[in-house]
């Protein structure tokens, strides 16, 4: 039988901000995306004398496995503790609730900013999880995991954000070709040796990532072809901002941020808030600028020349009415 740890442990997941591609990649388009690992969701497990529990400790909420079996938090802690037990194939083992640990949860990720809030938070409680009964989580078992709980949150997600999350590293990022998601990802890093300048400006609107992709479900449901050709659209973009990464070229990468902006415009998924940061952004001298994420409000990012170009971005997109800038 699987025996768990005696003492404290701590695992966590960091941030991520897709660079272009969102939306259309959950319809089999490709996707590029950027970890921020400055910023983190954490996962501290320790043993307690009751059955066990998860403490949201920013929401102050407290989960257990007894009452809320149908939380995705606990409903991921268990699905963690089955995989492990599969994985040793071990047939026999106490239920969750059995087991003796207090999980608390701590984030500094905005939630409902489209920063991979969500994603982050799941990476981290799976591989607090399996830490805690011994097994160290790859970043492809994370990812699976935090998957099945990011269709609890978001209902179609594209994997893209526990992909970015788990790996920790720029990825390029196709989902399986069924509607089912049922296949494995492609997914590519991308070596690049020097980042882009990216400044990250949060609109102070929060809107759930499910609302917009539903959105957009809806209108590819009633009129597929406009929607398959938008999307076909944001592709051509993508690729073409992977050979740009590749090559350092930030100015036609600048143009090509521009250019999924418009694009995603047309999907119904800008606001005038984002509209306007991102129009702030291109009269200070940005390369490019578009929004980030689900869209809605949340973030944009806005490609900057060099550091001091950074800074300057910075002032001009809080003056702007950006209520955080990063």
């Amino acid at each position: 039988m699987l025996m768990s740890t005696t003492s404290p442990l701590e695992r966590s997941a960091c941030a991520k901000v897709i660079l272009c591609g969102e939306h259309a990649v959950v319809y089999g388009r490709p996707a590029i995306a950027f970890p921020l690992s400055h910023l983190r969701a954490r996962a501290r497990i320790e043993p307690s004398g009751q059955s066990f529990r998860i403490l949201a400790a920013d929401l102050n909420r407290l989960y257990t496995a007894e009452h809320d079996a149908d939380r995705s938090l606990i409903r991921l802690a268990a699905a963690t503790l089955d995989f492990v037990r599969a994985t040793h194939r071990e047939q026999a083992g106490l239920p969750l609730a059995a087991l003796r640990a207090q999980l608390t949860l701590r984030s500094e990720i905005p939630a409902a900013a489209h920063l991979g809030s969500s994603a982050a938070v799941s990476v981290a409680v799976a591989r607090a999880v399996a830490a805690y009964v011994g097994h160290e989580l790859t970043p492809a078992e994370a990812s699976a995991l935090a998957f099945e709980a990011e269709k609890m949150h978001h209902g179609t997600p594209s994997g893209i954000d526990n992909t970015v999350v788990a790996y920790e590293q720029p990825v390029w990022f196709v989902r399986a070709a069924d509607e089912s998601n049922a296949g494995a990802p492609h997914i590519d890093p991308i070596p690049i040796n020097t980042l882009p300048h990216l400044v990250i400006a949060d609109t102070g609107l929060s809107t759930p990532t499910r609302i917009p992709v539903g959105d957009v479900r809806r209108g590819w449901e009633s009129t597929p072809a406009v929607y398959e050709r938008l999307f076909d659209r944001i592709a051509e973009v993508v690729n073409a901002a992977r050979q740009a990464l590749l090559a350092g070229d930030w100015e036609r990468l600048g143009r090509l941020m521009d250019d999924n902006h418009a694009l995603l415009s047309e999907l119904g998924v800008s606001c005038p808030e984002l509209d306007t940061l991102c129009e702030a952004a291109r009269r200070a001298g940005a390369l490019g600028a578009k929004l980030s994420g689900g869209g809605r409000g949340g973030n944009m990012i806005a490609l900057a020349r060099d550091a001091q170009h950074a800074a300057l971005l910075r002032e001009q997109l809080l003056v702007a009415g950006a209520k955080r800038v990063m």
